[in-house]
């Protein structure tokens, strides 16, 4: 039987978790928010009961709950996990969504935001962190790395590489192939043809640095 599961962050990506893990017959035991003003209230009956560093409800991850980080800005995320990692030497689960579709192929690391309609495909190697939205698609061998976001209905071709820290806007295609370097990012509904340098931001079809 599955473990209660404590989620750090109360905004953006957390209501779709809590669905994601009563779709999968997971308790939610409730929430911790570092936003003070949102203390006491409640998410479908769930309550967000402190912050993220309030050690009677930490010192119940990796004894009596699992942990989940539902945070989208990726500085607080990765200081989070060190957090999980140092103090309760534990790593976040993953929330995968009863309706994604996932090779047993695949590589799939820890921690990861996996909605509903995603599908990775054979011999994928996914790393840790990482939010893919709805409807995403991870095509055969292609490799994501640690903390990578994935806008949704984007289609990640055969091949493709995407390096830690990655942004990958909604609708975004990028073909076969490509590498994207870290901490780029690709502008919503974006065609990406080539490789793209680390830091770098593209948008279009085809693709284009921003600035240039």
């Amino acid at each position: 039987m599955n473990k209660p599961v404590i989620i750090l962050g109360s905004k953006g990506i957390a209501k779709a978790a809590y669905e994601i893990f009563k779709s999968n017959q997971i308790i939610v035991y409730g929430f911790l928010d570092d936003d003070k003003t949102v203390h006491g209230n409640e998410i479908d009956e769930v309550t967000i009961l402190g912050d993220t560093e309030d050690h009677g409800f930490l010192k119940l991850i990796g004894q009596k709950c699992d942990a989940f980080i539902a945070v989208d800005e990726n500085n607080m995320r990765q200081s989070l996990v060190k957090m999980l990692n140092e103090k309760r030497k534990t790593m976040p689960m993953n929330a995968i969504h009863a309706d994604a579709r996932i090779s047993e192929s695949s590589e799939i690391g820890h921690g990861n935001f996996i909605n509903a309609k995603v599908f990775i495909g054979a011999a994928v190697k996914l790393g840790q962190h990482c939010i893919l939205n709805t409807g995403v698609t991870l095509d055969h061998e292609s490799i994501i790395g640690d903390f990578v976001q994935i806008g949704a209905g984007s289609i990640i071709n055969a091949g493709v590489e995407i390096e830690e820290g990655a942004f990958i806007g909604s609708g975004v295609t990028i073909v076969g192939g490509v590498k994207i370097g870290k901490n780029a990012r690709i502008g919503a509904g974006s065609v990406v043809i080539a490789d793209v340098a680390t830091n770098k931001t593209v948008f279009g079809n085809p693709a284009q640095e921003i600035g240039k």
